[in-house]
């Protein structure tokens, strides 16, 4: 039962409350699945593309920027006013587009369950995700790709764009560090130093990504891809990409 809120007590702030719920989503504790996937990081540990502190953090900054910035926080970025203004026409072509730029099995199937699961979990919230899940209930995806499941929850916040953003990259760079630590293999403190370098990058990929149109957006990485398509039949591994 809860208590009487003791008199002149302090109201979140509208930008408090925006935060607080975009923290809640960026966290890794968000029941996802996020960290079972290494996204080719551990296909270029095993090809000795990665192996040391210094060869992971460029591998993940690279990512951060030729990869997450270019297309999914650009997705985010432009799905997030188009859930807020109930626009699905435009839902289902950013879905469409993660969906069909996806270049292996496993990133395909990375997104379709993280985005199941999202979708799970704001069922399983009951009244507080309500809003989220009829959302995306309603806008019948069959299946929703994570970027714009995210989107949904994102926008039910009182969270501006550019922070959902940072939250969505921040949480990324948490689950990526994670792979490293594990698969390279890397201690904390070299996983948290990883972790502070990529959160001074994350500021200029979601500003990027906030200039990036149709005709700008683009999903290209091809060593990423490679490195993607030979880990589906990798003979030993830790991660489900």
């Amino acid at each position: 039962m809860r208590t009487a809120e003791p008199a002149g007590a302090a109201q979140p702030s509208r930008s408090a409350a925006g935060l607080l719920q975009i923290l809640w989503l960026a966290s890794p504790a968000l029941p996802v699945g996020g960290f079972s996937y290494s996204e080719g990081l551990e296909a270029a540990v095993d090809a000795g593309q990665v192996s040391d502190e210094a060869s992971a953090t460029r591998w993940l900054q690279d990512q951060l920027h030729l990869g997450l910035a270019r297309a999914d926080l650009a997705v985010v970025a432009q799905a997030i006013p188009a859930w807020r203004q109930g626009d699905l026409e435009r839902i289902h072509a950013l879905n469409a587009w993660v969906l069909q730029t996806r270049e292996t099995a496993e990133f395909r199937l990375q997104t379709e369950q993280m985005g199941r699961s999202l979708l799970e979990w704001a069922r399983n919230l009951g009244e507080l995700g309500a809003g989220v899940f009829q959302r995306l209930q309603s806008a019948q995806l069959n299946p929703a790709s994570y970027p714009v499941a995210m989107a949904c929850a994102a926008a039910s916040t009182d969270a501006a764009v550019r922070d959902s953003l940072i939250g969505f990259a921040f949480g990324w760079a948490e689950n990526m560090v994670q792979a490293a630590i594990k698969s390279v293999p890397l201690g904390q403190s070299a996983g948290q130093r990883m972790l502070a370098r990529l959160a001074l990058e994350v500021p200029a990929a979601v500003d990027h990504a906030m200039t990036l149109t149709d005709d700008t957006r683009q999903a290209f990485t091809p060593l990423l891809a490679i490195h993607s398509a030979r880990h589906e039949t990798q003979y030993s591994r830790l991660f489900r990409s």
